[in-house]
């Protein structure tokens, strides 16, 4: 058996601390006359986070090369965090989320989450 000082610590630990508030709008999936539709809440849950854009993520469209406004964001462990959940920053900037969150070691401390700012348009 291998004494502690040789013990390899593999448990995660963000190298950045988690001061940056955003507020998190769980929906509720309402059904009216057969279809399904997402009512997010007024008030969202204030939640405390790390969040690091890296500049974006660069798309091609018609051709034409454009930015989206992605970003990373690292925040404690929230079971109720799911795809479909939406997030605002204190700058009323809205974020979808990019596919599943990220269970980080499947340890239940920590997640992180793929963003991607909603824009609206026609």
């Amino acid at each position: 058996m291998a004494d502690k000082s040789q013990r390899v610590n593999y448990d995660y630990k963000p190298y950045v601390p988690f001061n940056v508030p955003m507020f998190l709008f769980i929906p509720e999936i309402v059904t009216t006359k057969g279809s399904t539709k997402k009512i997010y809440p007024e008030n969202g849950i204030l939640i405390y986070c790390s969040f690091r854009t890296f500049g974006g993520t660069e798309k091609v469209i018609n051709g034409l090369l454009s930015v989206e406004n992605t970003a990373v964001i690292e925040t404690w462990y929230r079971p109720d965090i799911k795809s479909d959940c939406r997030l605002r920053d204190l700058n009323g900037v809205d974020y979808e989320i990019l596919g599943t969150p990220e269970n980080i070691n499947v340890r239940n401390q920590f997640m992180r989450i793929k963003i991607r700012a909603v824009h609206g348009g026609a």
